[in-house]
């Protein structure tokens, strides 16, 4: 059972470094590039090891979740989705999108670390 835990942290973390990579090329591309899908695939890996690890929370003896602290991250999850599916089919990302998302995955990187 850890160590299916601890690949789900594994692959957790790499969903995290795609958003990180993700935010760097978009803002290497430039303002008038389109959004990249690698919003998208690493919000839902990010979305579905977040998901699996909380579901097995109940089977883990040694770690409990604080599950204000996951809502929250959750919602800022979700936001970061939401905004990269609302603008994907634009042919130009607006200047202010990249800085956001990119903002909003560090707060979410923050609660993981900070928030005990």
């Amino acid at each position: 059972m850890e160590f299916l835990r601890l690949l789900l942290v594994f692959l957790h973390l790499l969903g995290m470094a795609l958003l990180i990579g993700t935010f760097m090329l978009q803002a290497k591309a430039g303002p008038q590039a389109p959004v990249n899908k690698g919003w998208l695939h690493g919000t839902g890996l990010q979305l579905l090891t977040g998901l699996i690890l909380m579901g097995l929370d109940p089977l883990n003896d040694e770690v409990s979740y604080n599950p204000i602290k996951i809502g929250i991250k959750l919602l800022v999850l979700v936001v970061i989705g939401a905004l990269a599916i609302a603008f994907l089919r634009k042919p130009a990302a607006p200047r202010w999108l990249n800085p956001t998302l990119g903002a909003l995955v560090v707060v979410n990187v923050g609660l993981a670390v900070f928030w005990s």
